[in-house]
């Protein structure tokens, strides 16, 4: 009998100073079957990252497919965590979701603008988790080399991408 390979588990950074909010968001993420490392602070997921000094370098044994951090936070926001997250060569592809409770049209557009893949109102819902997926398969996808030739209609299938038709 054939072993059947498990579905890879995504491992979400969830950011948030709110006990309460990052509890929840924990919560709805590990019921989507995510891994899930949670921080209450910018400066901690910055460390968590590798990116808190110059001279830290980003553990190589520590793979986040997607963050999803709160706005507003005392000291550093989640639009800073957002643009060091995009300025960083070796962090940048990872989809990046801000969440508030302010539904500010003007905060919404600069944190897109700025590459967040989504802008979720708190409290954030199930239905909003739902939302990530296809980012973290646009996400991991790029990690995966193409074995399809370009020439010709055909469709890729993931996690298989060498499966071509």
């Amino acid at each position: 009998m054939a072993a059947v390979e498990a579905q890879p588990q995504f491992h979400v950074l969830a950011v948030d100073d709110s006990l309460i909010d990052r509890k929840l968001i924990e919560k709805l993420l590990k019921t989507s079957s995510y891994q899930v490392t949670s921080v209450d602070s910018v400066c901690k997921a910055l460390e968590f990252l590798g990116l808190l000094n110059e001279e830290d370098q980003r553990n190589s044994d520590i793979k986040v497919h997607l963050i999803i951090t709160d706005y507003s936070m005392p000291g550093m926001t989640g639009y800073d965590l957002l643009r060091k997250i995009k300025e960083s060569p070796s962090l940048k592809d990872i989809p990046v979701v801000i969440m508030s409770s302010e539904n500010i049209p003007s905060r919404i557009n600069r944190c897109l603008e700025e590459g967040a893949e989504e802008f979720f109102l708190k409290p954030v819902q199930l239905s909003d988790v739902s939302k990530l997926k296809p980012h973290l398969m646009k996400e991991n996808s790029k990690e995966i080399p193409s074995r399809c030739s370009s020439s010709g209609p055909q469709q890729c299938f993931w996690p298989a991408s060498s499966i071509c038709i």
